[in-house]
This record gives C-alpha cells, sequence and structure tokens, in this order.
C-alpha cells in the first residue's frame, strides 16, 4: 500500500506563495533540491491539481536544463520517471508523458489508488491536497519552511480543517531552511 504524502515550500507564515502569486523566495539551493530529489525518487504517482501541474511540466523539457546544476538536471529525470494523475475540469489535454486527466477528484479512487501501489504517491496544489486532507487520504505532510514570511496569500494547509499531527523527522539545511515531516494520525 502507497502513502500519500502532501509535500511543499511554505512561508513561515504559512504560504505557498504570497498575494500576488509568487513563489520565488522558495526557489532551492542546490542542497535543498538534492533533499527534494531524494523525496521525489520514492514516488510512483503524482497527483496535480491544474495550476501545479501547469508549473511543473516544465521538467518534461531538457531545453532549459543544460547550463543548470546537476541536482537540478537529476530532477528533471525524476519527474519524468513518476506517472502523473491531473485533476482538472477545464485543462484541454496534458503535455507530458506518463500523464492522465481525471475531470473529477473521486476520493474512492484515490483510496484504490493508495491500496493498490507499490510506491508513495504525492499530491500538490493546495486545492487538490484540501480536498484529500478532507476525505482523510493524506498520510504524510512534509513541509519545508523558508525563512520568510509574506504576510498573505494561498494557504498551504486548508483552513476550517483541525488535524492531528505526530512529527517523524525534521532537518535543518545551511540556507535556514526547516524540514518538518508529520504523520496525519487524525482528521475530519
Amino acid at each position: 500500500m502507497g502513502t500519500l504524502v502532501y509535500a511543499a515550500n511554505t512561508s513561515l507564515d504559512g504560504y505557498l506563495e504570497d498575494e500576488a502569486g509568487s513563489f520565488d523566495w522558495s526557489e532551492p539551493d542546490e542542497e535543498v533540491h538534492a533533499f527534494w530529489n531524494e523525496h521525489e525518487r520514492q514516488v510512483g504517482t503524482s497527483l496535480y491539481g491544474r495550476r501545479m501541474y501547469e508549473t511543473m511540466r516544465v521538467w518534461e523539457s531538457d531545453d532549459w536544463l543544460t547550463t543548470e546544476p546537476a541536482v537540478v538536471r537529476e530532477y528533471a529525470g525524476i519527474w519524468r520517471d513518476a506517472d502523473k494523475v491531473v485533476y482538472s475540469s477545464t485543462l484541454p489535454e496534458v503535455s507530458t508523458a506518463r500523464t492522465r486527466i481525471e475531470r473529477r477528484f473521486d476520493p474512492e479512487a484515490v483510496r484504490r489508488l493508495k491500496e493498490t501501489s507499490g510506491s508513495d504517491l504525492s499530491i500538490g496544489g493546495a486545492t487538490i491536497a484540501a480536498e484529500a486532507f478532507r476525505h482523510g487520504l493524506v498520510d504524510e505532510c512534509v513541509l519545508l519552511l523558508c525563512p520568510v514570511t509574506v504576510g498573505g496569500g494561498k494557504p498551504a494547509l486548508p483552513r476550517n480543517l483541525r488535524l492531528e499531527l505526530e512529527l517523524l523527522d525534521q532537518r535543518r539545511f545551511g540556507n535556514g531552511v526547516i524540514c518538518v515531516r508529520y504523520a496525519v494520525r487524525s482528521g475530519p
């Protein structure tokens, strides 16, 4: 059975992006990028909302990677090797390999996917992750707390939902980012 992991870079005050939609403050250095590479290597299937998929699909192309550090180029291969499910009622088609569209989020289908998976699954995008949290599907939460406050924007975690968490791991990076990994013990 696969574990469904919600993982995200977040500001210290709990936002994925600021009020203008920017998340440039969360760009990883090589050490943090290496952490994400190791994390994503465990993932067999990534579940995305439309906006997160549109952000992540840049990894399908090698055009821009030629001058990037090895750790960045390595991530592209890791991302391409995972299956991807995009939840969108508006996206006409996908432009990346190993990707399919689901027109609506079906909690029971995600539960079956977890039960039959031989590897971990990830969920990315605040809106789709909130749905998964509300249906009790998220098993772990990995947050990289960036040393910045942005004062508002898109929340990293769902509003109006209480979750009981158990700290599994923590790590500090040289650039001041702190990783916290929690098991979701109880929810809705």
